[in-house]
């Protein structure tokens, strides 16, 4: 069975893009159907030409496709990714959402699986605060949160936060969170194969060893 998995994100100066990348490749490694798609940016152009690296990451990424309504009835199961913004969603990435509110009405975001990630130049500059957040547009849609939890290894090793993976902007981690990011879009791609019906999937049993063993570390 092929899923249908939208990675739908805003990034002004590159790092959530990388995350989306790595979201997305870990879905379509898992089986999945990828739409990878950036929403609309909302500053003015001259806001953007005062940082280099935001013009930059501008322009290298105008290929890709903006994200559309359409790319949310088509998925069965949803990705977000947005940098923090003082603890909440970029505003990019909040004007696409609330575009969403006639699929709402009409029951078309009810019971798919949706992720999030993020990304702030601190390490408690509201990584999770941004995660939780957007939990409330999720429990607003009946959507299923998928967290990538204490299920793996690599969730540990990218500093631990089970909401969703959060990039520490200049720390040196990206290589450990973006591969805690394609954990993360193949656990999305394999739990929504769960519910429509693929009993092949089973990742309880190594999340319950890796719960164990990092219990007896710990205890």
């Amino acid at each position: 069975m092929t899923v249908k998995v939208a990675v739908i994100y805003y990034s002004a100066t590159g790092k959530v893009h990388t995350l989306a990348q790595a979201v997305a490749e870990g879905a379509a490694a898992a089986g999945a159907e990828v739409r990878l798609r950036r929403v609309a940016e909302l500053a003015p152009d001259s806001a953007i030409a005062q940082n280099p690296l935001w013009r930059r990451h501008a322009d290298a990424t105008a290929s890709i496709a903006q994200a559309r309504m359409e790319d949310l009835a088509w998925a069965d199961a949803f990705a977000f990714g947005t940098p923090t913004r003082f603890g909440t969603p970029a505003a990019q990435l909040k004007q696409f959402i609330d575009q969403a509110g006639e699929l709402w009405r009409e029951g078309k975001l009810a019971d798919k699986p949706v992720t999030a990630f993020t990304s702030a130049f601190n390490r408690h500059g509201g990584n999770e605060a941004t995660i939780l957040s957007l939990g409330n547009v999720f429990y607003h849609w009946g959507a299923l949160i998928v967290p990538p939890g204490f299920t793996d290894p690599v969730v540990y090793a990218a500093g631990g936060n089970p909401y969703g993976t959060s990039l520490v902007n200049g720390d040196g981690s990206d290589a450990a969170a973006l591969e805690a990011a394609r954990y993360q879009g193949r656990r999305l791609a394999r739990v929504t194969m769960r519910l429509l019906g693929d009993g092949r999937v089973t990742d309880g049993g190594d999340a319950r060893e890796t719960i164990a063993a990092t219990t007896s570390q710990t205890s």
